[in-house]
């Protein structure tokens, strides 16, 4: 969630800068996470969090840039945030000297204190629901947090509170009904929904190819093939379950087979090949996938693979945690083209199609 508030921050026109505020001595793994996929402008990493959200932003207020003459406060459960929205606050901000997005209340509202009986109706005239990014003048947001007392600080909701209590206006501007902030279990269902992971599958290519040399078995699809020659490689180099494994892998934007199993660690070395195809759906499923479908065609000039393609399937469908009928094998030759053609190699492409796992629940 947070990578994605914080890339839809940062590659707005108009930011410059963020400061990511987590919790105490908890810095490293967005820090490596940032070394490898670097983030759109400029992002510091303040361990700074707070017993409650306003002492956080309070700490984290101490680490901007002097020359920041407005600073948007979002919270990282909100993962959908539109530059749409940036654009109204921000307009509306560098105007009044703050801007909060607010939708109005629709539905009825009850005060019952005791969660069960009525005690009235509350007019909803006039009434709103306040999301984030909320955007102030940097001088005036530093005055709120220098005057705001204990008690003000533990008890405030956000920060345009604090504002208000300053004696600051604070401005609305048209909310986001998909600014959607993760609070329950069901608000992931619902925000599954909004970006379609729910329902809409992810889709990934693989392929691999082998020389064939002497003295090695021949293995495709997890299956032991007669012919004199087998396929060159650090594990049993079976590239069916390799074009698959890599196909699974991208459909998951995992990587690849080569970073998962590089041929430079001998646990792999001989490896079967079901073993890194159940590697994979272990990864997958960490990761809150799991596999659908698989097609792979096989190209190779000999031997004739039709009466092995039954049982791969069976293998790879066991391996897999799927049906015979969700994997699909083709087997092909390369009309006497290139190394495939000269009997030197075996090569073979797979699309693979994974879905979230149990609705997603297990997503990470």
């Amino acid at each position: 969630m947070w990578r994605h508030a914080v890339w839809r921050l940062l590659s707005h026109p108009k930011v410059h800068s963020g400061t990511l505020a987590v919790a105490p001595n908890s810095a490293a793994p967005y820090e490596a996470y940032l070394r490898e996929y670097p983030a759109p402008k400029p992002l510091q990493v303040i361990p700074c969090g707070g017993a409650t959200r306003q002492q956080t932003v309070r700490n984290a207020l101490a680490y901007l840039p002097t020359e920041a003459t407005l600073v948007a406060i979002h919270d990282a459960a909100r993962p959908l945030l539109s530059p749409t929205l940036l654009d109204r606050l921000f307009e509306v901000a560098q105007t009044y000297g703050t801007a909060i997005p607010a939708l109005p209340v629709q539905e009825t509202l009850k005060r019952a204190p005791d969660g069960t009986h009525v005690e009235t109706t509350v007019p909803r005239k006039g009434l709103y629901c306040v999301q984030t990014p909320q955007v102030f003048r940097t001088d005036w947001l530093r005055t709120a947090y220098d005057r705001v007392d204990t008690h003000l600080l533990t008890e405030a909701t956000d920060d345009a509170q604090l504002l208000e209590h300053a004696g600051y206006p604070v401005h609305l501007v048209p909310g986001d009904p998909h600014n959607l902030k993760l609070t329950t279990p069901d608000d992931l269902h619902l925000l599954r929904a909004l970006t379609g992971e729910a329902t809409i599958p992810r889709i990934g290519i693989g392929y691999d190819i082998h020389k064939l040399t002497q003295g090695r078995a021949l293995i495709l699809g997890g299956v032991e093939i007669e012919h004199p020659l087998g396929l060159e490689g650090h594990s049993d180099a079976d590239v069916v379950l390799h074009a698959i494994c890599d196909a699974l892998l991208g459909a998951a934007a995992l990587g690849d087979i080569g970073h998962h199993f590089p041929n430079t660690d001998p646990r792999w070395k001989d490896a079967s090949s079901l073993t890194l195809l159940a590697q994979v759906k272990t990864l997958l499923h960490a990761h809150g996938w799991q596999p659908l479908q698989v097609d792979a065609t096989i190209i190779a000039e000999a031997p004739k693979l039709a009466p092995y393609i039954p049982t791969m399937r069976q293998q790879i469908a066991h391996t897999l945690g799927i049906l015979p009928e969700q994997v699909s094998l083709k087997a092909t030759t390369n009309e006497g083209v290139d190394a495939i053609g000269a009997h030197r190699a075996i090569a073979c492409y797979a699309i693979a199609t994974i879905y979230p796992l149990n609705g997603g629940e297990s997503y990470e």
